[in-house]
């Protein structure tokens, strides 16, 4: 039974072992946990056992752990569980690419510095210098980042 219990443990501190290594980087929990499970299979195969089960597990334990290093490092490892698709999309479309400077539009709520603009049927964030009344007719005089700069038409 106590050669379970040195199985169990050496299988133990591998996995904490590779969570140490994947998920917690730098001395934290799981490598004291790895350390603990491999100390106490040790332990339990110099006491059970003797000297020569004491080596043998020794020995084990250190294979074991440059084996699950080195199989955790590998890129292969984990290609088979990273995302394979190249991701391509943005978050929004600038408004640039849909409306152009001079375009007229009408303001959907108030502009003041910020507010909603409607143009050609598409509504925009809306950026002014000057205060500018819900349902007041707007032109876009430029872009700054996703935001459209406007003024208000005179009449």
């Amino acid at each position: 039974m106590n050669i379970f219990y040195i199985i169990v443990l050496l299988v133990l501190g591998a996995l904490f072992l590779v969570a140490e290594i994947v998920l917690l980087p730098g001395v934290t929990i799981g490598a004291i946990l790895a350390l603990g499970c491999y100390a106490g299979a040790i332990y339990l195969g110099f006491a059970f056992y003797g000297t020569t089960a004491g080596v043998v597990v020794v020995v084990a334990t250190l294979l074991l752990s440059l084996i699950t290093v080195i199989l955790s490092l590998r890129a292969k490892t984990w290609q088979k569980l990273s995302l394979q698709k190249n991701i391509d999309s943005v978050s929004s479309e600038l408004p640039e690419h849909s409306v152009a400077v001079g375009a007229r539009g009408v303001a959907i709520s108030r502009i003041s510095p910020m507010g909603t603009i409607e143009v050609n049927g598409k509504r925009y964030e809306a950026k002014s210098d000057l205060l500018i009344d819900q349902r007041e007719e707007v032109e876009v005089v430029g872009f700054e980042n996703f935001s459209v700069l406007v003024k208000r038409v005179d009449k």
